[in-house]
């Protein structure tokens, strides 16, 4: 499976969505989701911090945080690290801010040292639904990160929930599943199809290379439409 997961970073995260549900008419498409309402892939409101990185891909550990409550779990980080710690394979881990907005807006969660930890634990990437900052320091790690924004500090905080499911910037995401990423943001599906979602994937840069190798080489109206026949029909 790790193999296959370094096989997948082959291809940019729109290619993946192309394969997983953008087309459903298309035999190159599962089909897994509602094009437009499947809360599968992320929307504009997730920036990438580190286009230069490139694809990423892992396995999805899920976190929730909020403001302390003391009738609430009693979670730490650590908690949250031996999640990690127990996947065979890489981590992308889904954060979930669950603030009052005008917290959450200010709330510059997982810094320099937390991002430390969870790269010496196997975690390749993070995606959360609010800002954070250190983004110099956690650099040099080589870790993709992408966030609403970056803010300076914080207040306290706590965990609410480690692998639960989760909504983040409109992509729903459960404890296991695959998560590709990269500047265009990001894309879940069940670990169950990575074969396939490869074969297809495969199969459509194969494609769209010939076809637009032939749109380079000509200047002919009809002839391009020609060519782009059934993509956009």
């Amino acid at each position: 499976m790790k193999n296959k997961l370094d096989i997948l970073k082959k291809f940019d995260t729109p290619s993946i969505t192309n394969v997983i549900a953008t087309y459903p008419e298309q035999e190159y498409c599962l089909g897994l989701y509602h094009p437009w309402y499947g809360k599968w892939y992320t929307d504009e409101s997730l920036k990438c911090m580190y286009p230069d990185l490139g694809r990423t891909a892992g396995y999805a550990v899920t976190c929730t945080y909020g403001l302390p409550d003391p009738y609430g779990n009693q979670l730490k980080f650590a908690d949250v690290l031996r999640e990690v710690a127990k996947v065979d394979g890489p981590v992308v881990l889904i954060v979930k801010q669950d603030f009052p907005e005008e917290i959450k807006k200010i709330n510059g969660l997982l810094g320099g040292n937390m991002m430390t930890a969870l790269k010496s634990l196997g975690t390749v990437g993070v995606i959360s639904d609010g800002p954070s900052r250190d983004i110099d320091e956690i650099r040099e790690l080589q870790m993709q990160y992408m966030l609403t924004g970056v803010t300076a500090g914080h207040g306290k905080f706590a965990v609410r929930s480690v692998n639960t499911p989760v909504e983040v910037c409109g992509m729903a995401v459960a404890p296991g599943d695959i998560i590709h990423m990269d500047e265009n943001g990001a894309v879940k599906f069940p670990q169950a199809v990575l074969p396939e979602v490869i074969e297809k994937a495969t199969y459509l840069q194969d494609l769209e290379a010939r076809r637009q190798h032939l749109m380079r080489e000509s200047s002919d109206v009809e002839e391009i439409i020609r060519i782009m026949s059934g993509i956009y029909d």
